[in-house]
């Protein structure tokens, strides 16, 4: 739910084909993909309403934690190598920017809508906790579409991005169940 339902992984493949031969300029995936966003963001949004009232139907007294995507794109796209399979392939600069924008951002902000939405779920943001960690950056938690054995990753977290959200997890089960 939310990520997959978005059809991420799709997109993310459209993008590689066509930033294939641009060089690494202009936007030939927003160009041909930004009018079906917001349409996929409000199934992502309608789909996950509907997952957390089932959960709150089926078991009423639990604590539903909705974990949000952590930084997969840095804002500094320029971090990101043309061509680079450890990185984003083929994927323009300026596709970069629009994905982390107008994909990645809003999924973020409708999966932590949905969890408002709803009293008994809290949302768990690893997008703050994980900037400067994105598949460009030295020090990444999330790996590219290969990692660094050129083993497929397919832009997932890697051991450390793991850890980041496990810590926070076990920080907010913890909260939920504290005696108040």
């Amino acid at each position: 739910m939310g990520g997959n339902t978005l059809g991420f992984v799709d997109i993310l493949f459209k993008c590689v084909q066509l930033g294939q031969g641009s060089g690494g300029v202009g936007t030939p995936c927003k160009d041909d993909l930004a009018a079906s966003i917001p349409g996929r963001l409000t199934k992502v949004s309608r789909e996950y309403n509907q997952m957390l009232a089932t959960l709150h139907e089926r078991a009423p007294h639990a604590k539903i934690l909705a974990v949000g995507y952590p930084t997969v794109i840095p804002k500094d796209t320029s971090k990101c190598r043309y061509n680079d399979l450890q990185q984003f392939a083929s994927i323009t600069r300026g596709d970069l920017d629009w994905l982390r924008q107008d994909v990645l951002e809003p999924l973020n902000k409708a999966i932590e809508k949905s969890a408002g939405a709803h009293n008994a779920a809290s949302f768990i943001d690893l997008y703050d906790s994980s900037q400067n960690h994105s598949v460009c950056d030295a020090g990444k938690w999330v790996e590219g579409i290969m990692d660094h054995n050129y083993r497929p990753a397919l832009v997932h977290p890697n051991a450390n991005g793991h850890r980041n959200a496990a810590d926070h997890v076990a920080s907010a089960i913890l909260n939920a169940i504290a005696p108040n």
